[in-house]
């Protein structure tokens, strides 16, 4: 029954700016302060006072427009948006209605059977968050914590282009690594910094008609996103199936039941009672101001997957792992500068370091290796100078304690070189060729498994420091 229906799904993601300051007052917008600390007369809209635009919000807007591609409108006006909650002091929000700051555009991504899959943008936008409503703390009341209102938000709300919770999934992934990319947002969705309401509908396959669509509102984890419209998918089709109409409706996600239930019949925009912010005036975006942010724009993230895989040849694994954090990123980008080959720097970067980070609790900006140290190191053992082992050992922790040293000097101190003069591993062969003489006869009878004990042999004699991939050569000639 399932098979034969097709989920429809558009999501609007709200984006927690990372801004120091409110969108529209001088108040901290920072995350974890005692409850009703980070707020003033301003936020709480006191008769007398007036909002005033916060340009980071302007920039971190035109930023993410940049990113996705859409087009940056040059004129742009605030609207009133009136409800009344116990966490919106105003009564109303500031955002915007009829001139969102951008317009079209599209967040790609790569699907599970590894396809690039685009998913448009119908708008994004500029607005300020409400207070926080706590149901839990009291036994009798709710009590209201205003620290975060008018914290600055970019609503990003994409088209009806998603078509599973699978989908949606991969979706918000990809948005949380972006903003985190471009440092406007922290995407932690545990502390609310990304929520998430999705519009679902379901329709027969291949029928061109949208069906009436249901919100689940305010998400903040992507499982709960992909859980929610799984069974809103189900919910929906059965009502369909057993002549059962779909009510256009706002919905709440239960995340310990899992299932959705109602909450209140969707709002209309003229409910919202939207009008022109009478105290702010219009803001003017120049074409020189767009040229500006985006020569701050930093790689991004789908971008550099695509080199990864295509230019680099990394697997489409390792370069999800890679383009996940940022600052990693950006270390690969400077450390492939510093080796011969860059597989080797990414296999170095997600095993080595990485374990050295999780071991530490620390993230890449403290990594103690700069980029062209690392390189030195990686080159060593690239020209055989230095076998993996040793490289990955005891060089690699004598480095990170004395993180200025040159890596082939710090080598040559703990007597970690490789002997790689063909003339003296070629006397060790000879040498020890010599001494086993009745594993010779094997060896050449066919017995070519025995190269392993010539190896352990001319290894040992040479007290470790054999370039294996020579000595190996060496032996096979002298024991053919």
């Amino acid at each position: 029954m399932i098979d034969r229906y097709e989920t429809v799904v558009g999501l609007e993601v709200h984006i927690q700016l990372s801004t120091l300051s409110k969108a529209y007052s001088s108040d901290s917008a920072a995350y974890g302060a005692m409850p009703n600390h980070h707020v003033s007369a301003v936020s709480v809209g006191m008769p007398g006072t007036l909002p005033v635009v916060n340009s980071r919000v302007l920039e971190f807007a035109v930023r993410l427009g940049l990113a996705t591609g859409s087009r940056i409108r040059p004129e742009n006006h605030y609207a009133r948006k009136n409800y009344f909650y116990a966490d919106l002091p105003k009564g109303y929000q500031i955002t915007q209605h009829t001139t969102p700051i951008c317009e079209g555009g599209c967040v790609e991504f790569i699907t599970d059977e590894g396809e690039k899959k685009q998913v448009g943008l119908e708008r994004i936008h500029m607005e300020e968050d409400a207070g926080k409503s706590m149901h839990d703390q009291d036994p009798f009341d709710s009590l209201i914590d205003l620290n975060r209102a008018g914290v600055p938000l970019l609503e990003m709300v994409s088209r009806p282009d998603i078509r599973s919770a699978r989908e949606a999934y991969l979706y918000l992934t990809e948005v949380r690594r972006l903003v985190r990319h471009l440092d406007i947002c922290d995407g932690n969705m545990e502390e609310g910094s990304l929520r998430c309401d999705a519009n679902i509908s379901v329709r027969l396959k291949g029928e061109p008609t949208l069906g009436i669509k249901v919100e689940v509102k305010n998400m903040n984890s992507m499982r709960h996103v992909q859980k929610a419209i799984e069974y809103e998918t189900r919910r929906q089709i059965e009502r369909i199936e057993t002549g059962q109409p779909i009510a256009q409706e706002t919905r709440q996600f239960d995340a310990m039941k899992g299932v959705t239930h109602s909450l209140r019949s969707k709002e209309d925009a003229n409910d919202y009672r939207y009008f022109p912010e009478p105290d702010l005036p219009p803001v003017f975006i120049s074409p020189e101001y767009i040229q500006w942010v985006q020569q701050q724009l930093p790689p991004l993230p789908m971008a550099l997957y695509e080199k990864y895989t295509g230019q680099w040849g990394l697997s489409p694994a390792e370069a999800a792992l890679l383009v996940e954090n940022k600052s990693e990123a950006l270390y690969l980008e400077e450390l492939a500068k510093h080796c011969n080959q860059v597989k080797n720097a990414a296999n170095w970067l997600l095993v080595r370091v990485k374990n050295y980070l999780n071991e530490q609790g620390i993230g890449m900006g403290e990594f103690p290796l700069s980029p062209s140290t690392l390189g030195s190191l990686i080159r060593l053992v690239e020209s055989s100078k230095v076998s993996y082992t040793a490289a990955a050992g005891p060089l690699l922790e004598a480095l990170l304690i004395s993180p200025q040293s040159d890596p082939e000097a710090l080598a040559a101190k703990l007597n970690l070189l490789q002997e790689s003069d063909r003339a003296t591993l070629e006397m060790l062969a000879d040498q020890v060729i010599a001494e086993m003489p009745e594993e010779l006869a094997r060896y050449r009878e066919g017995k070519t498994g025995l190269l392993g004990m010539f190896m352990g042999k001319l290894m040992k004699a040479s007290g470790g420091k054999a370039d294996p991939k020579m000595a190996s050569e060496i032996l096979k000639l002298k024991l053919a």
